[in-house]
């Protein structure tokens, strides 16, 4: 697919996060095709953790690509907080509108320090509706959410190999 704005080629990736409990066993992943994706997680954190860290690994793992970045992902809270709400959070010193601190303060400080000069655009896609990336995304986080549960180290799979 091409990036309207430079007619360059986009990268499309799907990002998911997963948690058994809400807090609980929880993963994260991201896809791009069967030799590009990750995955990994925790014994215990939330859904909202782990779409985070899937949208910050996926960055951290492209930033050499001169290419933009879509990304797919069924998180509105995710992509909102990357793309809307981020900014107002930053200059309130980190903290909510009614000044509250914000949730997940580290995850969103490490997507701010990713996200500036990158061609990276959002779109939100139904969870568990057939989209083929986001399902893959889906099983590969709660894989690694059920591997934790088991007390077992998830595949945290190739990674972005170029």
């Amino acid at each position: 697919m091409k990036d309207s704005e430079s007619n360059r080629p986009r990268l499309i990736a799907a990002a998911d996060g997963s948690s058994l409990s809400n807090p609980g066993p929880a993963g994260w992943a991201w896809f791009i095709d069967p030799g590009r994706w990750a995955a990994g997680g925790w014994p215990h954190g939330t859904n909202n953790m782990g779409e985070l860290t899937a949208i910050l690994d996926l960055l951290r793992q492209t930033r050499q690509l001169a290419q933009p970045l879509h990304i797919l992902c069924d998180s509105q809270y995710a992509i909102n907080a990357c793309t809307t709400w981020l900014p107002g959070w930053k200059a309130r010193g980190w903290r909510k509108a009614d000044k509250k601190p914000i949730l997940n303060l580290e995850l969103i400080q490490a997507l701010d320090a990713e996200l500036p000069g990158r061609s990276v655009t959002f779109e939100w896609v139904r969870g568990h509706a057939g989209h083929p990336l986001n399902e893959r995304a889906d099983s590969l986080a709660r894989a690694a959410a059920e591997a934790f549960q088991r007390g077992l180290k998830p595949n945290p799979g190739p990674g972005f190999t170029g």
